[in-house]
């Protein structure tokens, strides 16, 4: 799912040569409202798989975000989309790790999720609400290009490049 400051972030934050002759995957790529998709596939990625845990436009694959790894392995993709999904699932600690170890060393993610003030909205579920603080400390395993707030609504915008080295953070004991 998607909204035009999301689809704008995404086209502005993402470029043709990152994007051409990679490998993508949109993790929650139900299209309800909006999607990168055509932006993205319009810069000739090698493949882009859509995920979602129900069939529906956009979904290539039915798969739960807790499952990607496990589904496709490590480090298998080259670029991770995932627009307005982390509020929506239970274990974000666990699809936050999916995230990054699906995603190669070197290799891109690009993130939108709701702050706080943002409407309860509970298709399919809503339980999580997170600040640019939080997605500073979430990813400092990693290198954060772009941070920042959702101009639009209240939300936040976050582009990392998992480093070669990449060590994940333990975000055990980390609180929203």
């Amino acid at each position: 799912m998607c909204h035009v400051s999301c689809i704008l972030f995404g086209g502005t934050n993402l470029t043709k040569e990152e994007i051409q002759g990679k490998k993508v995957i949109e993790v929650g790529s139900f299209d309800v409202n909006g999607s990168l998709r055509r932006i993205i596939e319009s810069w000739n990625p090698a493949k882009y798989v859509g995920v979602d845990i129900k069939k529906g436009p956009g979904v290539d694959i039915v798969c739960k975000a807790e499952d990607i790894v496990e589904k496709f392995g490590k480090e298998s993709f080259d670029i991770i989309v995932s627009t307005e999904l982390l509020e929506h699932v239970r274990n974000w600690r666990k699809v936050i790790s999916n995230l990054k170890n699906i995603c190669k060393p070197g290799g891109i993610i690009l993130i939108t999720t709701r702050s706080k003030g943002f409407i309860y909205h509970a298709y399919p579920y809503d339980f999580w609400r997170y600040e640019v603080e939080d997605m500073a400390k979430i990813f400092s395993d990693c290198n954060i290009l772009v941070l920042e707030k959702d101009f639009q609504i209240s939300g936040v915008f976050v582009k990392l490049k998992k480093t070669n080295e990449f060590i994940e953070k333990d975000l055990s004991n980390y609180e929203l």
